[in-house]
């Protein structure tokens, strides 16, 4: 098939595009969020092609994968063809409802032209979805093998912009758990951190590493923290299970679903989540074994086999 999808959330695409299909990402001038083209950050197979508006229109498409509003009117202006009527369609989502929770009223509530697809069971509960057809295609991960070594006595953070995002990522609660443990936290805009949490650099420190780097230097920390309060379900989280990291998060969301016991620990306490930590960094041995096993357990979850099987099935029944 020819798939037409923008390059909207890197690290889910990744696996999505490994298929056996041809991905059609619009590519525009300025490669803004309409067209922001390849990846450059991630390894994408040939099998992702840039297209043009301009090209789309005479280019034969047997699917879109829809996954912002906006996307449907670009779409049927730029092919020409309305998304789930003249050719088939299905709505990705990728968030957790953001508002009137649980009351919040999901943008393709009650349509009959497509299947609105959801990332985790969490965000199907929550999201009023009206009649529309809905499925639950749950992540599937590239293995990065099991690079675990945990020689640093640290704990590895994974987030994007955490002080904007404040409390949903729970950057409120880092000052008490870096108290438990020295601090890595990883992701884009993350400089300054210890300084708006009033820590010392040597309790949190902050990384913007290329993904190509950024599993090792996780896998050398003793133990992935997942303090975020209000999210989808953090791709970075079933990365560190892959690793062989053991994890210490919170127990919100879809983390009560992945993190499974023998795994890590997951608790609603934040001072249960610091004497987690603590345990850890002094029980190398320990946090070795629960990592092996959350390794195993995000593999026959998350595996990339699965998560390609599932869309798959779903893609084929759409198009019948």
């Amino acid at each position: 098939m020819n798939i037409l999808l923008w390059h909207v959330h890197g690290s889910w695409t990744t696996a999505f595009v490994q298929g056996p299909h041809t991905y059609l990402v619009p590519v525009t001038p300025d490669r803004g969020p309409d067209g922001l083209g390849r990846a450059r950050t991630f390894t994408w197979p040939d099998a992702v092609r840039e297209v043009t508006p301009a090209e789309l229109a005479d280019t034969p498409v047997d699917l879109v994968v829809l996954q912002r509003p906006h996307e449907m009117e670009l779409a049927e202006r730029w092919l020409g063809r309305r998304p789930g009527r003249d050719v088939p369609a299905v709505y990705l989502e990728h968030n957790a409802p953001d508002g009137d929770v649980p009351g919040t009223r999901h943008p393709c509530a009650d349509r009959d032209d497509l299947t609105l697809v959801h990332v985790t069971h969490f965000n199907r509960l929550f999201w009023d979805n009206g009649a529309t057809r809905t499925e639950v295609v749950e992540h599937g991960i590239v293995d990065p093998g099991h690079l675990y070594t945990g020689v640093l006595p640290r704990a590895a953070v994974v987030t994007n912009e955490p002080i904007r995002r404040g409390r949903y990522t729970g950057t409120d609660l880092l000052p008490e758990l870096a108290r438990a443990a020295p601090l890595d936290v990883f992701g884009m805009r993350t400089q300054g951190i210890a300084e708006h949490l009033g820590l010392p650099d040597e309790r949190c420190r902050a990384h913007e590493l290329p993904q190509r780097e950024l599993h090792t230097a996780m896998a050398q920390r003793r133990v992935y923290l997942h303090p975020v309060r209000w999210t989808s379900l953090g791709l970075s989280l079933l990365e560190a299970m892959h690793l062989g990291m053991p994890v210490v998060a919170l127990a919100a969301t879809e983390a009560v679903e992945a993190v499974l016991p023998g795994t890590g620990v997951l608790s609603t306490r934040p001072e249960v989540l610091a004497r987690a930590l603590v345990h850890y960094l002094n029980e190398p041995q320990a946090a070795a074994e629960d990592g092996a096993r959350a390794r195993q357990a995000a593999l026959e979850r998350y595996g990339l086999k699965r998560f390609l099987a599932d869309w798959e099935r779903l893609m084929t029944e759409v198009r019948s």
